[in-house]
């Protein structure tokens, strides 16, 4: 038995003792388990950084044989389109020239010109088409490691269509928008080094992480821009319930737009890839966000974010952890993370089959 950092855990070790959720006697995984990518998800979530596991014992979770042959799968289908390399060739020249400004007003102390950074961004939202069709490209740009910039620039898009979602006026969809790119920004000041990390982060290390909503905020202040933006660079780390940082604020002192940019940024950050990990299968993260994001987010929010969402998965292609691929066809509103899956002639209601999930969608 040996101690493993969550980083580098894979899917199928084994657990050698419970996982407990902080030091509550409250049980997240059993030993004897066998982590799954639905697990990993669970400990990034809790912030539980290493766990015991029996290095004796282990089970390859990639010998499933399906010979489920069919024709290109939603995704391979927008993958091949002339507007997904279209959108992809301009979201990544839209990723590097905000790099070099915000470099450049970090950096050298240029001006800070809200509207030419904004610019490419509304061209991005104006090319992409529907939210739908936005959120079918963000998707499909899972594979590519997310750096900071790329990062700020998918949630100021899902900022701007939550923002929609949640019928705000063109005034306060600009603002979350804005305060979506920016949320960030004092990353870009923390060492690469820490993060861009694959290991374990130090106790020194994450304490750096944590400056980066106040950095960001110093960064902004000096800024003519709305006070909405600023908040949200400084407190898009706080959560209704008291447990976030820096100043663990509760939900009536958290700016309303910090509390949008929140949820844009988790969603982004679980279903992107990292360093040391894939991208999170968008349903785990669901998940996770039914089984405890009541009482961390704005729960207006957070539900219309979460029905909303669900919805553009629908059509897609998916593997279920048992190793079964099919197709989504409905979504259960009572469990959202749990559609009815149409696999072969058969129809599958994941709401009634618990140890069933969606592992990934192909």
């Amino acid at each position: 038995m040996k101690k493993i950092d969550r980083k580098s855990l894979k899917p199928g070790m084994v657990l050698a003792e419970d996982v407990y959720v902080n030091t509550q006697k409250v049980v997240l995984l059993n030993k004897g388990d066998v982590i799954s990518r639905k697990d990993l998800a669970k400990l990034a979530f809790y912030s539980i950084d290493e766990v015991l596991v029996d290095d004796k014992k282990a089970i390859d979770t990639d010998d499933y044989s399906n010979d489920f042959k069919q024709n290109p799968t939603r995704s391979e289908r927008i993958q091949s389109s002339l507007e997904f390399r279209e959108f992809k060739k301009d979201f990544e020249e839209c990723s590097l020239a905000f790099e070099h400004s915000i470099n450049d007003i970090i950096l050298k102390n240029k001006e800070f010109k809200i509207d030419e950074l904004m610019a490419p961004i509304y061209s991005l939202i104006e090319k992409g088409g529907s939210t739908n069709e936005i959120f079918d490209m963000l998707h499909n740009l899972r594979l590519y490691d997310d750096a900071t910039y790329a990062h700020c620039i998918n949630v100021a898009l899902i900022s701007n269509i939550l923002a929609k979602w949640l019928k705000m006026d063109d005034t306060e969809i600009d603002i979350a928008t804005q305060s979506g790119l920016f949320h960030d920004i004092g990353k870009i000041m923390i060492p690469d080094s820490i993060i861009k990390k694959r290991g374990k982060l130090t106790a020194k290390e994450y304490e750096e992480i944590k400056k980066h909503p106040q950095i960001g905020y110093d960064v902004l202040s000096r800024q003519s821009i709305n006070n909405h933006i600023k908040n949200a660079a400084l407190m898009h780390h706080e959560r209704c319930d008291g447990s976030g940082y820096p100043q663990g604020l509760l939900a009536p002192q958290i700016d309303r737009y910090a509390k949008l940019v929140s949820i844009a940024d988790v969603y982004d950050a679980m279903t992107s890839a990292r360093y040391y990990r894939e991208p999170l299968c968008p349903f785990i993260a669901i998940e996770l966000f039914e089984e405890n994001g009541f009482t961390k987010y704005d729960s207006e929010m957070i539900m219309t974010f979460l029905k909303h969402i669900v919805e553009t998965y629908i059509a897609s292609t998916v593997q279920l952890n048992s190793g079964e691929i099919g197709e989504i066809i409905f979504i259960n509103q009572d469990t959202l993370s749990k559609p009815t899956v149409k696999i072969g002639d058969d129809y599958i209601d994941l709401s009634k089959c618990p140890k069933i999930f969606i592992e990934k969608i192909l």
